[in-house]
């Protein structure tokens, strides 16, 4: 091993909600803890305006800041950040190698936390409103956008649920499908639920061609894939529901996963004794920051119980 090389009792792979908690959890256990952040530290969070929904800010906060408060909390309590992507883990002997770019380790457990990314549409005016009308997360951030006109972009049972929710808040929801109807991709009883919503209007073989608006966004202009007739409908707010990508990519080959792509778990470990998973790159149904933070102190705990039987 080489000298340089970083040790510690728990590697942590991922600086979001779930990596933060279980870095915390773990060195308040008593054990030495290195957390390798990655490229992008703070996850979707990241992304996220306001957040009303975490327990213990009455005023909300920005997703920005409870990231940054999570980061200097763990640092408050001794655990070590590396900013260096892992890259894959090697089982050793007596622990896992942690793979990087610059900044291997050798640990003794691992909490694998890298989360997931929402699929985007990949158009310039989609990058300019993110955040500032357009969002990826209808559970996330519809109480926002209570009386007001938005659309789902998707035709998934993901985006029929965003559908649902958002009738909650919204004056009317507009859903853009690229399909036909007899082509759906959600399942018929999704479909039903959100098309039978007084709320809710259906646009079949459509695309967004462009978001619009200045400071924020106000309309969306959409085009027929057929005729290529274009409509710019008044809109201020728009939700992508066409996916999420887990960031299992150096994992895949060494835990087990799911067809797409998510760490299976039980509660928290993974098909590899002394490997625990947390966060959405092992949740594609809950996929929120307090939900990741709870899982990030479960997989803590079952690393701590599991580092307890080994000695």
């Amino acid at each position: 091993m080489p000298e340089n090389m970083l040790t510690a009792d728990i590697g942590v792979i991922g600086a979001g909600p779930a990596g933060y908690s279980a870095a915390v959890y773990a060195v308040r256990a008593g054990f030495s803890v290195v957390l390798w952040g990655g490229p992008e530290p703070g996850g979707q969070l990241m992304t996220t305006n306001e957040v009303e929904n975490f327990i213990g800010f009455p005023d909300g906060i920005m997703g920005p800041e409870l990231m940054e408060r999570s980061k200097q909390q763990a640092i408050r309590l001794g655990v070590k950040f590396i900013w260096d992507s892992i890259t894959g883990i090697e089982k050793q002997a007596d622990g896992f190698l942690l793979k990087a770019d610059k900044e291997p380790g050798k640990v003794k457990a691992v909490v694998i936390a890298t989360g997931a990314v929402a699929k985007w549409l990949g158009t310039e005016s989609e990058t300019k409103f993110r955040g500032k009308g357009i969002s990826a997360c209808a559970t996330c951030d519809g109480f926002f956008f209570k009386g007001k006109k938005v659309a789902v972009i998707g035709g998934g049972d993901v985006a029929m649920e965003d559908t649902n929710t958002l009738t909650q808040f919204a004056e009317s929801v507009s859903v853009f499908v690229r399909g036909e109807e007899d082509k759906m991709k959600a399942s018929k009883i999704m479909y039903e639920r959100a098309k039978n919503n007084p709320k809710v209007k259906f646009y079949f073989n459509t695309e967004v061609d462009e978001f619009l608006g200045d400071d924020r966004l106000k309309s969306v202009r959409i085009k027929n894939r057929t005729t290529g007739e274009t409509q710019e409908l008044p809109m201020e707010g728009a939700f992508v529901a066409i996916g999420h990508k887990p960031n299992t990519d150096a994992f895949k080959d060494f835990v087990e996963c799911d067809d797409g792509g998510w760490i299976k778990v039980n509660v928290t470990a993974t098909s590899v004794a002394g490997v625990f998973a947390a966060g959405d790159v092992a949740d594609k149904v809950y996929r929120q920051a307090i939900t990741s933070a709870g899982t990030g102190c479960m997989a803590a705990l079952d690393a701590k119980r599991y580092l307890e039987h080994q000695n």
